[in-house]
């Protein structure tokens, strides 16, 4: 089955390295959202922790020899399922930043460990507290 996405925007960040991993990082930087999107983004305020699906658009493509990989920062080979390598067989990366402010498509993020250009292709709420989550009824 082939699935087709569509970037919903881009991340810009003037940095010219990025962290490992979200849970270690402090970058700042933007998240422009396509226009015809903007209305999606109500409710999107500072302080906000949201997260971001992107598209590892720089990794190479995949191969059966990246089945199993020893990330820099670890003595053991692991299975890409369970490591966050950009080398997988859809380099789909996923990243929880805070939200610094809103200006219109325009999200001010801190905690990425995107490139600058990065595609991305959904932002989801994080939720943590499942008291939060709407109810079934609400759905209905």
């Amino acid at each position: 089955m082939e699935i087709r996405l569509q970037s919903i925007g881009t991340a810009h960040t003037d940095t010219r390295s990025v962290p490992r991993h979200w849970t270690v990082s402090d970058v700042e930087g933007t998240l422009v959202i396509d226009p015809q999107y903007t209305d999606g983004l109500a409710d999107i305020s500072a302080g906000q922790r949201i997260i971001v699906l992107f598209h590892f658009h720089k990794s190479a493509p995949f191969t059966p020899q990246w089945l199993k990989q020893t990330p820099p920062h670890r003595n053991q080979t692991s299975g890409v399922f369970s490591i966050c390598s950009p080398r997988r067989p859809n380099p789909i990366g996923l990243s929880v930043v805070t939200v610094s402010a809103r200006e219109e498509n325009v999200l001010h993020v801190k905690g990425m460990d995107m490139i600058d250009g990065t595609p991305i292709l959904d932002i989801k709420p994080f939720i943590v507290d499942e008291s939060n989550l709407p109810s079934r009824e609400d759905a209905e």
